[in-house]
């Protein structure tokens, strides 16, 4: 019988999870099986507890349940305790360990598939909730010269800074928390959208000159066409943009190796996706 995962989210019939993992799975040969599941709002844990019983190896999370998919773990990853939220669940020996893929998958996107270095770099991050928490680690890893948090609610940008300005990682980086407001005059070499503005067709108050020349927009958010943010960017001269795709493959494939042990090539599989 194939070892089965899933992806356990609400809502969650569309996720791409399956047709990546089963594309990693041919692509590797390896003999599994990976569904999606909808959890009920108050029934994540019970879900989870089904799947084990099930003979499920292991579990992609989404939203809204990443920080539960944290508190219900025996076995944290460094990533998944910086972030306080997981998107990778294992099941081995009675335990379940958790591990946050996100921020790996979203240096690698920009490292290796854009080509765009980030060390020595100008790094503006838009938003202070979950998705900016898990890839703010993978982010400092990287070694920027400077990395803005910027968020409507001041208060949560400064303190997820402050919180991080003593990791042996930020010595390298100037790090800091602000309003929207604060960002008149500064510019970037690389913009992050982290908040949900672009799920409502909405865009954060951005002032105008945020682009260094040769700079890049990314999107966290995916989908037809661009976001309000990434069209925002083109009008305003960002050199390159960039949309959650490739993160979302890539954060995919680090899931897939921690499962299955190797890890797959993740090009044919945002060039099919892409394609549709």
């Amino acid at each position: 019988m194939s070892d089965r995962y899933a992806v356990i989210g609400h809502p969650v019939a569309h996720s791409q999870s399956p047709r990546i993992h089963a594309m990693f799975a041919d692509q590797t040969g390896q003999e599994l099986v990976y569904e999606a599941r909808l959890a009920p709002l108050k029934g994540f844990a019970d879900s989870v507890k089904a799947f084990v019983a099930e003979g499920g190896r292991g579990v992609n999370v989404t939203l809204p349940f990443k920080l539960q998919a944290y508190e219900i773990a025996d076995v944290v990853s460094e990533r998944a305790r910086h972030a306080r939220a997981a998107n990778t669940l294992k099941f081995d020996s009675g335990q379940i360990y958790a591990d946050n893929t996100d921020g790996v998958g979203l240096v690698r996107d920009i490292k290796t598939n854009l080509g765009i270095e980030l060390e020595g770099k100008r790094v503006l991050l838009m938003g202070a909730g979950g998705a900016a928490r898990g890839v703010l680690l993978p982010l400092l890893e990287a070694h920027p010269a400077i990395l803005v948090i910027a968020n409507r609610t001041v208060e949560k940008a400064m303190q997820l800074a402050h919180s991080n300005q003593h990791q042996p990682l930020a010595a390298q980086t100037v790090l800091s928390g602000v309003g929207y407001a604060d960002l008149s005059r500064q510019q970037f070499d690389v913009v992050i959208n982290a908040t949900s503005s672009s799920l409502s067709d909405d865009l954060p108050p951005l002032p105008d000159g945020l682009f260094l020349p040769g700079a890049l927009a990314y999107d966290m958010m995916y989908g037809k066409g661009l976001t309000s943010f990434l069209a925002y960017a083109q009008a305003h001269k960002a050199a390159k943009l960039a949309d959650g795709l490739g993160m979302l493959v890539e954060q995919a494939a680090e899931s897939f190796r921690i499962w299955r042990g190797i890890r797959p090539e993740t090009k044919p599989v945002m060039l099919a996706l892409r394609k549709t």
